[in-house]
């Protein structure tokens, strides 16, 4: 089954969850973007709160713990046995954090709207002001869905397989870091920016275009590869995009922000 969903296909669907996950560094707040309008039923998920741990030495984004996104989710409406869709504004970057997540603690069923809600909206479809009214979920949390790596099994990879940098070129060389403390990228690491994923509208490009991109980049059948960028978010949609290319590969959830924390860890530049 393909992790992406349709504006038609969400539509058409009845018992479903649906969350809101609209966020931009920097802002302005997801929530008011939720307020002033969503797609009917959905609830507006937090990616600060609600998929992250607070900042800290594991990152800017470090995972929650389970407990914590059990919780969090049960709140939300989302229950193990019921299907659930994420949304953003258009391109997913927000929205693959909540899809990865999920499948990482152990949902079976989630999918990505593909375009998020300016696509929903050039279709025709409704759009609500009124905060949605959800009955708490049953979701249990349970980690280990999807492959993850921390520090030394990113840097290993970066030897062994593929580790793909999925922020913008010129962070990945080292000429600007407008957050982080250092510039540059892990050694090893191959830039690959996220915004190549999708096409101008924000809807992810085809299969086969994204296979194709990915084996110009070195991931090819027998290869480990995995995804950071500064701080989980953007490289969970690298993952989505390898996900829609039909290639698993493995998150580095505290990404750049947790490499940097180790003053003893080798920078690369260029």
């Amino acid at each position: 089954m393909s992790p992406l969903i349709t504006p038609e296909e969400l539509s058409a669907l009845h018992d479903v969850a649906i969350l809101d996950v609209r966020w931009r560094l920097g802002g302005p707040p997801g929530a008011d973007s939720y307020a002033e309008g969503h797609i009917p039923g959905a609830v507006f998920c937090d990616l600060d709160a609600d998929l992250a741990a607070p900042a800290g030495p594991g990152g800017r984004h470090p995972l929650p713990a389970a407990g914590a996104f059990q919780a969090a989710m049960r709140r939300l409406g989302v229950s193990g046995a019921r299907a659930v869709v994420v949304y953003d504004d258009a391109d997913s970057t927000a929205a693959a954090r909540a899809w990865w997540t999920l499948r990482y603690y152990g949902h079976g069923d989630v999918r990505v709207l593909d375009g998020g809600l300016r696509a929903w909206a050039r279709a025709g479809l409704p759009v609500v002001k009124d905060r949605a009214d959800v009955p708490p979920g049953d979701f249990e949390a349970v980690p280990g869905g999807m492959p993850l790596l921390d520090a030394d099994q990113a840097a290993a990879l970066a030897d062994s397989g593929v580790l793909l940098d999925a922020r913008a070129g010129e962070r990945y060389r080292g000429e600007v870091e407008p957050i982080d403390p250092v510039a540059g990228h892990i050694p090893g690491a191959i830039s690959a920016p996220t915004a190549q994923n999708v096409e101008p509208g924000g809807r992810f490009r085809s299969r086969g275009f994204l296979r194709e991109r990915f084996n110009t980049l070195g991931v090819v059948d027998g290869v480990q590869v995995g995804a950071y960028c500064g701080s989980g978010v953007t490289a969970a949609h690298e993952v989505l995009a390898l996900e829609v290319a039909g290639i698993t590969a493995a998150l580095y959830a505290g990404s750049w922000s947790n490499w940097v924390a180790d003053p003893t860890r080798p920078v690369a530049t260029g």
